[in-house]
C-alpha cells in the first residue's frame, strides 16, 4: 500500500482526524503566503475553520495565534529571519554544555569555528 493510499484509510477512519488533516494543511497553506494581505486572508479563514471544527486539540493554537496574529503577519512584511544566528547560538550553547568548561578560551574558541565553518 503506498502512503498516500495508507492516508486516505486513516482519513475515513476518523472524521476528527480527517478535519485536522484538513486544518494542517490550511494552515501549510498560510505559512506559504506571498505577502501580508494573502497571509492575512489565510489566517483569517484557518481561525474560522477551527473555531467551525470545535476540535479541542486545537484551543491553544487558536489562542496564540490571535494572540500573536499582529506579529505573525509582520513576518510577511519582512522576509528575512534571524534562524541562522538562532541556530549558531544553539550550536554555541551545546558546546559550552558538552565541554564542562574550557581553561582556556582559545580552544572554546577555536572548538565554536571549527563547528560552525
Amino acid at each position: 500500500m503506498k502512503s498516500k493510499q495508507a492516508l486516505e484509510v486513516m482519513l475515513m477512519q476518523s472524521n476528527d482526524l480527517a478535519v485536522a488533516y484538513y486544518l494542517k494543511e490550511q494552515f501549510y497553506d498560510f505559512m506559504e503566503s506571498k505577502n501580508r494581505d494573502e497571509a492575512y486572508r489565510k489566517l483569517r479563514k484557518f481561525i474560522l475553520s477551527v473555531q467551525a471544527s470545535e476540535l479541542e486539540e486545537f484551543n491553544a493554537t487558536l489562542t496564540m495565534l490571535s494572540n500573536w496574529a499582529k506579529y505573525i503577519l509582520n513576518a510577511f512584511d519582512c522576509p528575512y529571519s534571524n534562524g541562522f544566528t538562532e541556530g549558531t547560538n544553539n550550536k554555541i550553547k551545546v558546546i559550552k554544555r558538552n565541554a564542562y568548561g574550557y581553561r582556556n578560551f582559545e580552544n572554546f574558541r577555536n572548538r565554536i569555528l571549527m563547528t560552525s565553518a
